[in-house]
């Protein structure tokens, strides 16, 4: 990203700043405080360009869910939250870069296979126009930008415009990890990805508080496992289908 698209250590800090302000409205989150760019770009390295705040927090976490089918949801919710779309990809390993040297670290195709099979599922042709919020896998902060382009949200190498432009914001155009995300709400590992859907189902019913989405209808999780070899995209919406 950084020498074919001209992504830069900055464009990282931004995606832990914008995670790090939306965390200091969720009272789950395990790190609920603002940073700035420059307290982000000099906290200690850890692997060049990423430094400790471009890195997620291990973290002490559970998540559960109640799954009905749809024509029984209003029995045990008065505001439940439907199913619209589901995807989930496996690599076989051997295409990941420790056996092909030839391998794109831009993308993660695991990723892009199973957007496409949630999106198939729920009708989704515009992620960019039809997706109100999501919640990704930031494990560190260039997976965030390198999920915008994966997901659909924009075209290769125009990630880091989203996120100079504000358009991933809470307030922008598609809110991406309105949570905190891993960032700083944390990473309870097994519990991540249904934590991801509390989120969005919380923002579905309007009851996220003051982090809410005005107006979500439709919202996207996405998980990864590994160096990006599985991947798993879930799209919930608050109307039932007829």
């Amino acid at each position: 990203q950084f020498e074919r698209y001209g992504v830069t250590r900055e464009d990282l800090a931004r995606v832990s700043v914008k995670n790090h302000e939306n965390a200091t409205m969720n009272p789950k989150a395990h790190f609920r405080k603002a940073l700035t760019e420059e307290q982000v770009l000099r906290s200690p390295m850890v692997a060049d360009p990423l430094t400790v705040m471009d890195s997620c927090p291990t973290t002490d976490g559970a998540a559960a869910v109640i799954l009905v089918r749809a024509e029984d949801a209003e029995k045990y919710s008065g505001v439940p939250v439907y199913l619209k779309g589901m995807g989930m990809a496996v690599s076989s390993g051997w295409d990941l870069p420790y056996f092909d040297s030839s391998y794109d670290l831009t993308s993660f195709r695991a990723t892009r296979v199973a957007a496409e099979k949630a999106y198939r599922e729920a009708g989704i042709t515009n992620p960019r126009e039809q997706i109100d919020l999501a919640e990704v896998h930031d494990c560190f902060s260039i997976v965030e930008l390198l999920t915008y382009e994966d997901l659909g949200f924009c075209k290769e190498g125009e990630a880091k415009e989203l996120i100079r432009t504000g358009i991933t914001r809470r307030d922008g155009d598609i809110p991406v990890n309105v949570s905190g995300g891993l960032l700083s709400c944390g990473h309870p590992v097994g519990a991540t990805g249904v934590r991801m859907v509390c989120e969005i189902v919380e923002h579905l019913r309007g009851t996220a508080g003051e982090r809410q989405v005005p107006g979500a209808r439709i919202g996207l999780t996405h998980n990864i496992g590994g160096p990006g070899a599985v991947a798993s995209v879930i799209i919930l919406g608050k109307e039932k289908e007829t």
